[in-house]
């Protein structure tokens, strides 16, 4: 645990950190099926932050590599497929692209998918819950054309 004592701001306000601050690095591993595949992580990451003492907070998630994203939706199969459908019609996987020039694993619709969506996710959290709305999970989106073990890193600051 780190302690920062108090902290001069501009035109004379003062911001004062406790002791009472942790920050919790976890991960969470898991194998995939690629080609859109959207997994729900909500639960998971309600796991982690149910193992810390923080009671109200962040949570940051991020996805090392480029061909995975982050974002919240409502998890439902029908929703499932409409955002699996929109992302052929964005970036069809048949599509010429350059990356596919150089690249023998031919996987430029998988890249341009990803950076539409990005690698990170925030969420606060008050109570020890997230603050989601009620029919928001988060999800993790592999949009490689291959099965590809993934993890995601989960960042908790909170106070307790």
């Amino acid at each position: 645990m780190v302690k920062i004592d108090l902290l001069q701001m501009n035109a004379g306000k003062a911001r004062y950190k406790t002791e009472n601050m942790e920050l919790v690095t976890r991960k969470i591993q898991f194998s995939t099926k690629g080609n859109s595949e959207i997994i729900n992580l909500t639960d998971l990451v309600n796991a982690h932050l149910g193992d810390t003492n923080s009671k109200s907070g962040l949570i940051h998630l991020f996805i090392g590599g480029a061909t995975g994203g982050l974002t919240t939706m409502e998890y439902e199969p029908g929703l499932v497929n409409d955002l699996q459908q929109a992302f052929q019609r964005i970036a069809p996987e048949e599509a010429e692209y350059l990356h596919n020039s150089t690249h023998e694993d031919r996987n430029g619709h998988s890249h341009v998918r990803a950076s539409l969506i990005g690698p990170s996710l925030s969420i606060p959290f008050e109570n020890a819950e997230l603050l989601l709305g009620k029919w928001q999970h988060i999800v993790f989106i592999d949009f490689d054309n291959r099965p590809r073990e993934r993890e995601v890193i989960v960042q908790i600051i909170g106070e307790r």
